[in-house]
């Protein structure tokens, strides 16, 4: 193993317990259950996202793209908003979670393949063109979001603010299995394409070149970013700029581009700064709902300092 992974690891497992152990309290069996259900979420979201941000940036070719530009985190948000409109918040209130979360991972891959299926007739031609439409897309699913917010109920409102917005709270334990099964599956099928999309990464001459089905592949490797990015997305809400940190961060440790490596740092690196960050900002800080936010901030800079940098191939 890496030396570097290994100790990327070690911190997690550290972190992992300093988040879990401490000041239990006389009810420890319940506060140890909802903490680690809070734990399994972060190490699924973290692992889904850092995954299918690398494939993404690998079929787009750019190092400034996440998944989540095509529009998935707006999507998101317009269902919730429709549910609400439409149920009411006590309605809303009374949906199976289990088919909730089943309906919204359904919904967000099928929009997903629809858009990848019908705009990539010519491969990595098309790519581009995809990108375009996802960014789109993005802009009129929030303008019909903002459309019925305007129109609802403020306590209806309320309820679709706490629903869009990312939060590990909201990870609850029964749909825990359905979202690790989903995101194990997918992630294992992208370390077993990792040497084809090792090639991938060349380009579509090049691959094609060396006797890659480029465009079977490159189909292959966005139907895992939506499942991936579905998952995370309907477990605790949108949070578009986690993958670009975590990958931003995980090239340079790994030291190479090489998929399998790269993987596998940058799924280390999520998991250790969501479970340390939630540690800092809920234990230390005594805040519920500040990581997201200021990962998304963190993301913001980020994304400014390779574009200005010129990292984006």
């Amino acid at each position: 193993m890496d030396r570097r992974l290994f100790l990327l690891g070690g911190a997690l497992l550290a972190a992992s317990a300093l988040y879990l152990l401490p000041g239990l309290g006389p009810k420890w069996q319940f506060v140890l259950g909802l903490r680690a259900t809070r734990l399994a979420g972060m190490l699924v979201v973290g692992a889904a996202v850092a995954v299918a941000t690398v494939l993404f940036q690998t079929v787009s070719r750019n190092r400034i793209l996440t998944p989540q530009i095509m529009g998935f985190d707006a999507l998101f948000v317009l269902v919730q908003t429709a549910l609400v409109a439409g149920l009411g918040p006590v309605g809303f209130a009374g949906l199976p979670a289990a088919a909730k979360f089943t309906a919204e991972v359904g919904l967000l891959v099928a929009a997903a393949l629809l858009l990848f299926g019908t705009l990539m007739g010519r491969g990595a031609q098309d790519v581009p063109r995809m990108i375009l439409t996802g960014v789109i897309l993005g802009v009129l699913f929030r303008s019909a979001s903002g459309f019925l917010a305007r129109v609802m109920d403020p306590n209806a409102f309320a309820v679709v603010q706490a629903q869009s917005q990312a939060s590990f709270a909201k990870v609850q334990a029964g749909l825990l299995p359905w979202a690790a099964g989903f995101s194990l599956l997918a992630i294992m099928a992208a370390f077993l394409m990792a040497l084809r999309l090792d090639v991938l990464a060349l380009g579509r001459t090049t691959a094609v070149s060396l006797g890659l089905a480029h465009d079977r592949v490159l189909r292959g490797a966005l139907a895992l970013v939506a499942v991936l990015v579905a998952v995370a997305t309907a477990l605790v809400g949108p949070m578009a700029f986690l993958g670009l940190i975590v990958v931003a961060l995980a090239r340079p440790l790994a030291g190479t581009d090489r998929h399998v490596p790269l993987m596998a740092h940058a799924i280390a690196v999520a998991c250790l700064m969501l479970v340390a960050g939630q540690w800092l900002f809920e234990r230390v800080l005594s805040r519920q709902s500040t990581l997201p936010a200021v990962v998304e901030f963190a993301g913001g800079l980020v994304f400014l300092f390779l574009l200005l940098k010129g990292r984006v191939r």
